[in-house]
């Protein structure tokens, strides 16, 4: 199975909030990755290096239509 990954790819991150979900998230960023925002459950409602922080990977994806 391969997994197809370009520029019009939108992506969520799990453990957002964490250090290691920080600093790679804080990577992706940089390098132009469409990351949408990140999960961690219990903090839903924050934000987080300026995107919004869900409780679930279902709602991230309901909210912000991920597909990564």
């Amino acid at each position: 199975m391969s997994i197809l990954i370009d520029s019009n790819t939108k992506v969520i991150c799990q453990g957002f909030t964490g250090k290691q979900g920080s600093f790679h998230s804080e990577q992706a960023l940089a390098y132009g990755t469409r990351l949408l925002g990140g999960v961690t459950p219990g903090r839903g409602g924050e934000s987080h290096l300026g995107l919004p922080v869900f409780d679930t990977v279902a709602q991230a994806v309901a909210e912000t239509g991920a597909d990564a």
